[in-house]
């Protein structure tokens, strides 16, 4: 096996390229975790985004309202979520869990009812996202290859990570919504409706999410397959542990994913077993959570300890 093959300019992108969708999910997850609410339904908004934006741009011939319609109809499963959540009080993981589950059905009973397809829908009259593409950069060896060509999804969520770093972090709106997660009972005695808040960030997760869900079937592939997210909404979500539901370290968690499979199709194409290049996202989806988890919890000791010494 040449290394040579394995790891070199293309791999950078190729990287990139797998994780956008994971980091488009975990960005979904880190809005609401910020208010202290886990999205686990991250998989099933996403696989409705991505059945959603097919349908829509092979019935209309737009990616445009492909898109549009993705992300409005994970805006709609969204405040499921939330109505059930806040105003109903009910386990937010049993919601999500039901949501993904609702989502795996009904997008295989519209593939069927709607397109009159089972399994995998393609067509050329579907529309994807178009690439960028810079002339300018066509002629400078390896930055070219690596950042020519991008869809525009895989542009605009470098733009997401920063305007949500900015958002969390630098504004208003976003302590509101970090006082609401880490202290809601401070948070309303300073005025702030935490109901209100919530219902906003959950909002905002469905509709990043379809987003995520477009960007899988419209720019990632151009197709829609049955339960095609394959637990990437999942790994967004152990991504976002990993980052503490910060914009930029989630983002370098769902880079360690995109690494991984992007390692593995090229391990497999060098006589790998296939069985053990689709087990490798599993585990590391499983050694990221650990090594999450276990940082959590030796912060929480640290903290505990300090002020027992105070």
């Amino acid at each position: 096996m040449e290394l040579g093959k394995i790891f070199n300019s293309s791999l950078i992108y190729a990287t990139f390229r797998s994780a956008t969708p994971i980091i488009y999910a975990a960005l979904c997850a880190a809005i609401t975790q910020q208010a202290d609410i886990l999205n686990i339904g991250t998989e099933g908004i996403m696989l409705i985004g991505a059945f959603m934006a097919v349908a829509v741009s092979y019935l209309t011939g737009s990616w445009i309202l492909g898109v549009l319609v993705a992300m409005v109809s994970g805006l709609v499963l969204a405040m499921v979520m939330a109505v059930g959540n806040i105003k109903f009080k009910s386990d937010i993981c049993a919601i999500g869990m039901g949501i993904n589950m609702f989502a795996l059905a009904i997008t295989k009973f519209l593939l069927n009812a709607w397109l009159g397809q089972s399994g995998t829908f393609m067509s050329p009259e579907i529309k994807s996202i178009p690439k960028v593409h810079i002339p300018g950069l066509s002629s400078i060896p390896v930055i070219g290859d690596i950042f020519n060509d991008w869809y525009i999804t895989e542009w605009l969520v470098i733009v997401l990570i920063i305007v949500l770093w900015f958002v969390f972090y630098k504004t208003v709106w976003g302590l509101r919504l970090r006082a609401v997660g880490r202290m809601p009972l401070a948070a309303q005695t300073a005025g702030i409706n935490v109901n209100a808040m919530k219902y906003q960030a959950i909002a905002i997760s469905g509709l990043v999410g379809g987003l995520a869900g477009a960007h899988l079937s419209l720019g990632y592939s151009t197709m829609f397959v049955e339960n095609m997210t394959s637990s990437r909404g999942f790994m967004g979500v152990a991504a976002m542990y990993f980052g503490g539901a910060h914009p930029v370290f989630t983002t370098i968690g769902c880079l360690v994913f995109g690494f991984t499979d992007s390692v593995g199709a090229r391990l497999q194409a060098n006589g790998v077993p296939s069985q053990l290049v689709l087990l490798m996202p599993y585990v590391v989806t499983i050694v990221v959570l650990a090594i999450s988890m276990a940082t959590k919890m030796s912060a929480e000791k640290k903290r505990k300890s300090s002020l027992v010494t105070h």
